[in-house]
């Protein structure tokens, strides 16, 4: 793969172009965003034919369990990440009795509480826009490792996008599918948008089609941008943040960083904060990992094969916990959730974190 050294007028014409692309692209250029099609052919191999149509269905899982995740259509699932505030380190053996959870204040029983006993849906977006490419031969070495460490029952699903998105591989326990599907991802498309609101309205939507329901469902992100622009002709990036929340999903990204990542992320994040005056819209990934529990995780990529593996740690050391809630209106609204871990366990362990989803959509009649 070909390797890049920036030099200081590189980074200088990056930031030209980042400022000016994204402008181009904002008011209209000749890449038009194209939302994904959403018929799918899982029958036939390879790259899915765009002609078919229905979603893949998930593929089958042991029983997990907790059997009634499967038919309990008002059971709220919400998983924990529990680390020490001064260390970052995972605390693990907490209890059911060792959290308190509140829904619009009101507080909730846990029903149902577990540690790594249900299985994941994964879905892995790969960026192949912008100036730089994040997908690296270390970066995909790292993925194919980190997919290693889950478990056999775990599900995978691997996207590509740019301006458009694509489907690489439908959920499968199988490895060397995806093995196969990391081998496909398309060439670096420079001239195409980071259309974030796009690809998770995509991702969100597939996730509800074709996930387990009985199972955890997470996105890793790996890209060099963690905001970008609304692209046009597709859902706004505030509706794709709704059917992310909707579908329970936790949101993660992996950011290979380099010096020219920094300054196209930086010329990216100064844009959309200058035309935010004037209402122009984008999706920042940061504020879809904070607001369902997710992290955001940074490093060089000669490092990232460890990296990816804290990120899988973590996955595997959610605590999983689950209420009925009582309020028992299907209006759909958005109901804000907070956990919090009790006085005594707070006492007896010192200062820790939780990270856990925000809200939720609430089912409609």
């Amino acid at each position: 793969m070909k390797r890049r050294h920036p030099t200081l007028l590189f980074l200088l014409l990056a930031v030209g172009l980042v400022v000016i692309g994204g402008l181009a692209f904002l008011f209209g250029n000749s890449v038009s965003s194209q939302t994904p099609n959403r018929n799918l052919n899982t029958n036939r191999p390879g790259r899915p034919s765009r002609t078919a149509i229905q979603l893949p269905k998930p593929t089958p899982t042991p029983e997990a369990p907790l059997d009634v995740v499967k038919v309990d259509t008002d059971l709220v699932k919400v998983d924990a990440l529990v680390m020490d505030k001064n260390t970052a380190r995972v605390v693990g053996g907490l209890n059911r009795e060792d959290f308190l959870l509140y829904e619009d204040g009101a507080p909730q029983e846990i029903t149902h509480f577990s540690t790594d006993q249900l299985p994941l849906s994964v879905m892995l977006l790969i960026d192949r826009s912008g100036c730089l490419d994040p997908y690296s031969d270390e970066v995909h070495r790292a993925a194919r490792e980190a997919i290693d460490r889950l478990k056999l029952v775990d599900e995978i699903a691997v996207m590509a996008y740019h301006t458009k998105t694509e489907l690489i591989q439908p959920f499968t326990t199988n490895r060397m599918l995806l093995e196969e599907a990391l081998n496909r991802i398309p060439p670096q498309d420079e001239t195409g948008g980071h259309c974030l609101n796009t690809v998770f309205d995509y991702a969100a939507k597939y996730m509800m089609k074709a996930g387990n329901p009985a199972g955890r469902r997470v996105i890793i992100v790996i890209s060099g941008v963690t905001r970008s622009f609304d692209c046009p002709d597709s859902p706004s990036g505030k509706s794709a943040a709704q059917t992310i929340y909707e579908s329970g999903t936790v949101v993660c990204a992996i950011v290979p960083k380099t010096a020219g990542q920094s300054l196209e992320n930086a010329a990216m994040t100064t844009v959309t904060r200058a035309l935010k005056v004037g209402a122009v819209d984008y999706m920042d990934i940061r504020t879809l990992a904070n607001e369902t529990g997710g992290e955001v995780l940074e490093d060089e990529p000669k490092k990232l094969e460890t990296t990816f593996q804290t990120l899988i740690d973590h996955l595997r050391s959610r605590y999983n916990l689950a209420f009925v809630s009582t309020n028992k209106n299907r209006d759909g609204t958005t109901r804000k959730l907070r956990l919090d871990l009790t006085p005594a366990i707070q006492n007896s362990k010192g200062k820790m974190v939780i990270r856990a989803r925000r809200s939720y959509i609430a089912p409609r009649s």
